[in-house]
């Protein structure tokens, strides 16, 4: 019989990117291998999109998010119930394994199937947790520097998120830096995996490379011949740490040796005020191009501008900067975050996340040529291990893997795959505090089960 595993996001709508992305890449290395899966994320309506022979995505209708209106939320009262759609699709489907992606509400469906509280499910499906970022990181983006605010999210990760699922699959080292703190004096040992996302290659090329696009680029942007072309690819969101990307934009208008023009292909919530920005800082230097649905119109793009800046120090992995290695675009990059899992001194421009260490390494890219080719033909080859068929496939064999194992894993432990680490098992007063702990949680879930079943 097929495997069928069934995932669920809260991070996905028209114009989202990376998660969106890793799905759809997902699904296409699901049909061709035969593999049924099944994604549910929030819409504005109920509906069902069939994508493919064993695809299929299932919109559930759910409110706008709090911190950002373009995103939905899919919330635990429209899964307790057995009248609610989520544990409705569940029923139907019967998955052999369940992945969640999310930290702030889905999670507490991974805790409700393990420990079989659901009333419409009369099966328990292996249950994975996939880190795609740290809660750290958007607590301080979202709420702020609070008091206590580290302590607060130590608390949340170890003891409401990493307890409710069976394994854990993070991103990148950086994502899996706040599970291996939340794993430690666990109740129940548990494995966490390290699965990078991907690059289409086959989209993606400096073949791409054209006098006719990079003229229009020119032209989009304003510049002339000699403009150097500037391009950021992604949401604009406060977690993409954008503040540096337009004062350095704003830095380099004042450059009297070159003529500095950025091509913003992506749109979001922090749009206008960045808009508002560049016009008192920077300009006619920067075009907002929005979000381009046209996957060969973002692929030329990619191909034709000069250099890719991406700004963010606490990027979980990044997808689009591994596009911009993969179409021979030189790659200006923080030195730290999830975006050193694949990026170097040896396949790109790596610098502090400030505006003199990124201007300066602007300056050093463009004077050396002899460089730029070295880097970029090291950037090729690292691309290339990480075409999405071959890290999709790793995926998938992964959840093979697990939902053989079973739910009750402890006693095939050994038939895993070797994981990147596993919890350390509580002793003493920190195994009685998690006992009290997870009892209490196992009540409080009961009792919000039974509510919702009346």
């Amino acid at each position: 019989m097929a495997l069928k595993t069934l995932h669920l996001t809260n991070s996905w709508h028209a114009t989202s990117g990376g998660i969106a992305t890793f799905y759809r890449a997902l699904m296409a290395a699901a049909n061709q291998r035969g593999h049924h899966i099944r994604l549910v994320v929030p819409g504005e309506t109920d509906r069902v999109e069939d994508a493919g022979e064993f695809a299929k995505i299932y919109y559930v209708k759910s409110p706008s998010a709090r911190f950002n209106r373009e995103y939905r939320t899919i919330y635990p009262s429209q899964f307790i119930s057995p009248r609610g759609r989520v544990q409705q699709i569940l029923a139907a489907e019967r998955p052999d394994l369940v992945e969640i992606c999310d930290k702030y509400t889905l999670n507490y469906l991974g805790a409700l199937l393990r420990r079989r509280l659901l009333p419409a499910l009369d099966f328990r499906p292996v249950v994975v947790g996939l880190s795609c970022e740290r809660m750290d990181d958007n607590f301080r983006t979202y709420v702020g520097c609070v008091p206590f605010a580290r302590a607060f999210c130590a608390a949340y990760m170890k003891w409401i998120y990493f307890p409710f699922f069976d394994h854990h699959i993070a991103n990148s080292e950086y994502t899996a830096e706040e599970l291996r703190a939340a794993s430690q004096g666990q109740m129940v040992d548990r494995n966490i995996w390290i699965e990078p996302m991907g690059v289409d290659m086959d989209r993606f090329s400096q073949e791409r490379r054209s006098v006719e696009m990079r003229e229009r680029l020119l032209r989009d942007a304003r510049g002339h011949r000699d403009s150097v072309l500037l391009l950021y690819a992604g949401r604009l969101a406060p977690e993409k740490n954008l503040s540096l990307l337009f004062e350095l934009v704003a830095r380099l208008a004042v450059d009297a040796q070159r003529d500095f023009r950025l091509l913003i292909a992506g749109h979001g919530i922090e749009r206008a005020r960045w808009e508002a920005f560049c016009e008192k800082r920077a300009a006619g230097r920067v075009a907002f191009l929005g979000h381009i649905k046209n996957p060969v119109e973002l692929a030329n793009l990619f191909a034709n501008a000069d250099i890719f800046v991406h700004p963010n120090p606490r990027e979980p992995f990044g997808i689009a900067p591994l596009e911009a290695m993969a179409s021979g675009l030189p790659l200006l990059a923080p030195n730290r975050g999830g975006v050193t899992s694949y990026a170097s001194a040896q396949n790109a421009w790596l610098a502090p996340a400030d505006v003199d260490s990124f201007a300066a390494a602007i300056d050093e890219l463009l004077a050396n040529e002899v460089e730029r080719n070295r880097r970029a033909q090291n950037a090729l080859r690292t691309a290339a291990e990480y075409r999405w068929d071959r890290v999709a496939s790793s995926f998938l064999d992964l959840y093979a893997e697990l939902a053989a194992a079973g739910p009750e894993r402890a006693a095939v432990a050994s038939s895993l795959p070797a994981p990147a680490f596993s919890s350390t098992p509580a002793t003493g007063l920190q195994l009685a505090l998690s006992r009290g702990v997870s009892r209490s949680a196992e009540k409080v879930f009961q009792l919000a089960s039974a509510l919702f079943s009346r």
